[in-house]
Formats: C-alpha cells, structure tokens, sequence
C-alpha cells in the first residue's frame, strides 16, 4: 500500500462534528494526571515488539521508536528510545511537521478564497467579455464548491459568456510534474499534483449502480468534463459471479483524457462501487471541469476555457471561500490526502514571499522549526506530504517536535485530525486495543505511526516508531504491539 489518500472523493465535515473533536481533544489534555512515579526508561525493546519483529521477519535495525511523556521537556527521559537519532524516510507521518507548522504559522481559522472577476458589460443575460477565475491555492475546491462557484457567477446575471473563461494559475510556481515519476501509477489520485487552482484533486469519480433487470450497470460521472466521451453503461457480468477484482474486470481504458471505454463486465454482486481515477492530463483537467460543470447548469460559452493572468486594476465580483484550516488538516491527517498535505505546505510559502515554491515552503518550515522546536534536527521536509525517497527526519526530532504541540494553543485542532486507533481514517481496521490519535505513514519499505497514546495510568506519551525494510509491509503488527506496549503503562 502506497502513501495514498484512502478517501480522494469530495468531503463534506460539518463544522459541529469538526468543532466536537477539538473540544474532546481539548479535554483528554485537561484529565488529570495520576500522581506516580514516571517508568523507568526501557533500555532493550519490549519481549512482545521483538517477538512481532521476528514474526514478520524484520531486523531490529528497521525500527526507530521513541515513547516519551508528551508534556516532557526535551530532557526529559523517555520510555523507551530505539535508534532514535537515525534520519529514516517517514512517510506520510511526515504531514505531522506540514500541519502543525501550518496551523501555528496561519492559524485554525485561516481560509482560501479564490476570487471571481467579470470584465466587459453584462446585457440581457450576456457577458461581452471574459471570466477570471484566480487560484490561490484552495487545497479543497470539490466539486460541490465548483457547482456553487458557477451558480454564484450565474447570480451576476450571465447565463451566456462571449468570450474565455480564464484560469489564473499564477500564485503557485512549482515544476512540472509526472504523475507516473514516483510510483508508475499516474491514474492514482494520491500522485496527483499541486495546482494553484486545484479542481477536485485532479480526479474524477465514477460510480456504478447495477440494475439487474436491465442486464448493465449504470455510470455517473463526476465531475462533469467538457469534451470527454464517457460510456453511460457496461454489461453485468454472469449470474453469480463473485464481486472479487471488479476493477479488473472491467477492463478500462482510461488513459485517452478525451475518452473512457470499458471492454469488460461489472459484477451485480458488488452493488453500488466507487472507483476514483486521476486525470490522465493532469494539466487540462481544470479547464475541462470547469466548462463541464458551466454548461451543465444551462450556460452557454462561445470562447474557450484558457491559462491568463487577471488584467491589473480589476476588482473581483465575488470570492469563493475553503472551509478552515483545521478542517482542511482533518482530512490531510484522518485520509492522509498527499496533495493537500502539498497545498498547505506551499500555502506557508506564499503567505510569505507572494508565490508559492517548494524552496519557499521548506525555508518557511525551517524558520519557524528552529524558532519553535528549537535544536532538534531539522526534518527533510520535500514537499511535504511524505510521498518521497528523500524525506528524512529522526524520531527523536519529530518526538520532541510532539511534545512542542502538546503545549501549543492549537494542540487541540492538533490531535483531532489524528486518526484515532480501531475508529476512523486510516486507523479504522487497527489492531491495537490501546486508546491513541495516531498519524499513519506507508510506503514501498516504510511503515510508520506517530502521534499520542493515552494510556492506563492517565498520562499522555508521545509515541514515534518508524520502520524502514525491504519487508515494512509486515510491519503493522510490530507497531500495533508498541503502542499496547505504550498504553501499559501500569
């Protein structure tokens, strides 16, 4: 399993259900600790992690951990700690850094507008003139929010363009990207890359519903693309057949941006599916949404949709607004959504400089590192989402940046995008018994787990364990049992 998005779909988190977990976070950091002696320091790794380490075959060179109080100071003695100054690769536990960093350098509350602008007159329903639509970085313009876009550009009484709609990319100077570079798997949402105006994560959604009756399964699309030939329905396949590699069996061709052909079958046995693709031109994908939903909603476009700058002087009609950072760090860290960690990463870039680079990004981080964590190694941050050979950081490093969080303001916003162990995002099938908001990292030769156990006695530990082996896809268990081990603590 690669370092992926596990839910790349349009998200809609209501603001209550969002506010109620950083009011729980709050209050797990207010109970009470029970008056005891801390545990001595544990020199050799617990007998139950390196039985799991024998059982999936993994040296006990693979594993950094470091299991420390959370509200410890950067002497303070930890637990335990296993090769802890070793820099290994982390992951997507590497999100941690981008998101904690992020809300303390533009706060909970910060938001992305993208704002609107109409040049030339409107008459009886008819602009003579040009759209502007301008990206600033929105790391969560769904399709939801692009239908309200064009129905809030539709309120200023244009129901017919004569002229472009113009997408201004320009607040974000990042290199071209191959989507196939890291992994070979360009129609994977989690590669998809970061885009100033950044439309449904450069994916589209299709879902089959079987009607049995008919002998097909219907497809919708979402969202809907100028231009692009779709297939409406595919045969079902034969009675009885087991739901299995559906996706397989549909045999889809999918690497024409200009069309998608299915040679196979869609088996009734599977019911409703939803299978998320990338676009397979990454970089056309924004306009072809953005004319797909306009006419959708009945308007009408007599120029083209096309890359421009907005002209200078012109005022803005109106802005679409994100929801909050914190919101948008729940889904980064519950999901861990790659191009989203990758927006806020290179949003602290433009917030400072006016532009958005990854050089910009990572001389942000380091300010506020070294301002805020203090002497701790500096993490390689790349892009800042972990999806990466070259990000490194030791476990001591990111333990102590943890024990830095747990004191911050914004802890709770913190730990309540943390997955939570055997609940939701990508701890929801975990193992471990334990009680802990923990963030997940995998990729080919890496497993790793960070973040905050709450264990026995009432104290908070900060817990880092990292794995780097040819064999780390083995190496759940070995993790499930640290932090058990963590949680004991009695």
């Amino acid at each position: 399993m690669k370092n992926r998005s596990t839910n790349p779909l349009p998200l809609r988190w209501g603001r209550a259900v969002w506010l109620a977990g950083a009011l729980c976070a709050a209050a797990v950091a207010a109970i009470p600790v029970q008056a005891q002696t801390t545990p001595a320091p544990v020199v050799a790794l617990p007998p139950e992690v390196e039985a799991a380490l024998a059982r999936a075959k993994l040296p006990r060179e693979s594993l950094s951990v470091v299991v420390t109080e959370a509200q410890g100071a950067a002497r303070t003695q930890p637990r335990l700690a296993h090769r802890a100054q070793v820099a290994v690769n982390p992951a997507s536990v590497m999100k941690l850094v981008t998101t904690y960093a992020a809300l303390e350098q533009l706060g909970p509350a910060y938001v992305w507008n993208t704002p609107v602008y109409v040049q030339g007159t409107v008459q009886d329903g008819s602009l003579r003139g040009n759209v502007y639509i301008q990206g600033q970085g929105d790391p969560k313009l769904v399709m939801e929010r692009l239908w309200l876009l064009m129905r809030r550009l539709q309120a200023q009484g244009i129901q017919v363009i004569v002229g472009d709609i113009v997408l201004d990319r320009t607040a974000f100077d990042v290199p071209e990207h191959d989507p196939a570079r890291f992994d070979g798997e360009p129609l994977r949402p989690y590669n998809a890359s970061p885009d100033a105006l950044l439309v449904n994560y450069k994916s589209s959604v299709m879902t089959f519903v079987p009607d049995v009756p008919a002998g097909l399964a219907r497809i919708q699309y979402d969202p809907p693309l100028a231009g692009v030939q779709r297939q409406a329905t595919v045969a079902l396949a034969a009675a009885g057949a087991d739901c299995g590699d559906w996706r397989g069996a549909l045999r889809a061709e999918l690497a024409d941006p200009a069309k998608v052909v299915f040679q196979g079958v869609y088996p009734a046995a599977c019911g409703e599916r939803v299978w998320p693709v990338a676009a397979a031109d990454p970089r056309g994908f924004a306009a072809r949404a953005v004319e797909g939903m306009w006419r959708e909603l009945g308007g009408k476009l007599t120029g083209s949709v096309r890359d421009g700058k907005v002209p200078a002087g012109l005022k803005p009609v109106f802005m679409s607004t994100s929801p909050a950072l914190a919101e948008v760090v729940r889904d980064v860290n519950k999901y861990s959504n790659n191009v989203m960690a990758q927006h806020v990463f290179l949003t602290m870039a433009l917030q400072k400089n006016g532009v958005a680079t990854f050089d910009g990004a990572r001389e942000a981080l380091r300010q506020w590192w070294q301002a805020r964590v203090g002497d701790a190694e500096l993490p390689q941050a790349d892009n800042g989402a972990g999806l990466s050979r070259d990000a490194r950081l030791t476990a001591q490093a990111l333990a102590r940046m943890l024990q830095v969080a747990w004191q911050s303001p914004v802890m709770p916003d913190l730990v309540a995008s943390l997955p939570m162990s055997g609940v939701d995002g990508t701890l929801r099938r975990s193992q471990s018994r334990a009680s802990a908001h923990l963030k997940t990292g995998s990729l080919r030769d890496v497993m790793a787990v960070a973040g905050y156990v709450h264990a026995a006695s009432g104290r908070r530990y900060v817990l880092v364990a990292v794995v780097n082996h040819a064999n780390a896809g083995a190496a759940r268990p070995v993790l499930d049992s640290l932090v058990d081990w963590a949680a004991r603590d009695q």
